[in-house]
């Protein structure tokens, strides 16, 4: 009997000594993991430059400011007939690489053409002119219209579907609002973190300018707003 009780105590101090070893060899190895992913995730920020931390805060202040007055005003998609719950907009991250520089390139003639409403409403648009934009180290084309509200006032925008469409982002697409310059050498900034969503995305008791097939941009535009609804 105490040679067993004997033998039992010899193969728990065994046991302990083998999970002894093991822990000293593991604890470096997850020390060596941690650090590893540590310096993976540090590699991976971006460096800004305080000029690009400056234009971050600001698009983000801009963002906040938007989520207020969705909320609280009287004119809100949000507190119009129906009223929908809200929740703070949804966005991907402030990104400078969605941030394009060009001039615009006027259409001869500048065709009026009839852009259709969510709700197959009509509305006149005229394709004012076009922007060049280079990604990836390829060029895009994106239109630029021009638009009159009921007033009468022109307003212009681009408008246009990429591949978030119906994905990450709205399924009919994105508007960035735009000024006309008159000065035909202008550099215009073309600036996809501030695409929005128009009204429709929110609320099905509006109708907006569903983007043509030519506002189609192929590639994916992680900028901007997202989809408010899952």
């Amino acid at each position: 009997m105490r040679n067993k009780i004997n033998s039992n105590s010899t193969q728990m101090k065994q046991i302990e000594l083998i999970n002894t070893d093991l822990s000293t060899k593991i604890c470096p190895i997850r020390v060596i993991c941690v650090l590893f992913i540590i310096l993976f995730f540090v590699g991976c920020r971006k460096n800004y430059t305080p000029e690009q931390k400056a234009y971050i805060a600001k698009i983000e202040k801009e963002r906040e400011a938007k989520n207020e007055w969705m909320k609280n005003d009287s004119s809100s998609p949000f507190n119009k007939k129906d009223k929908i719950e809200f929740h703070d907009l949804n966005y991907f991250d402030v990104d400078s690489d969605f941030v394009f520089k060009s001039k615009l390139y006027p259409y001869s003639p500048k065709d009026t053409i009839t852009v259709l409403g969510t709700k197959g409403d009509e509305r006149k648009m005229v394709r004012y002119g076009y922007f060049m934009i280079n990604y990836d180290k390829k060029d895009y084309k994106v239109n630029f219209y021009e638009g009159n509200i009921k007033s009468g006032e022109k307003y212009y925008t681009i408008s246009f579907t990429d591949k978030t469409t119906n994905k990450e982002t709205y399924g009919v697409g994105r508007y960035i609002e735009m000024e006309l310059n008159t000065d035909s050498n202008h550099l215009y900034e073309i600036d996809f973190n501030l695409a929005f969503s128009p009204y429709c995305s929110y609320s099905p008791n509006f109708s907006c300018a569903i983007p043509t097939k030519e506002d189609f941009i192929p590639i994916a535009i992680n900028a901007g707003e997202k989809k408010f609804h899952n």
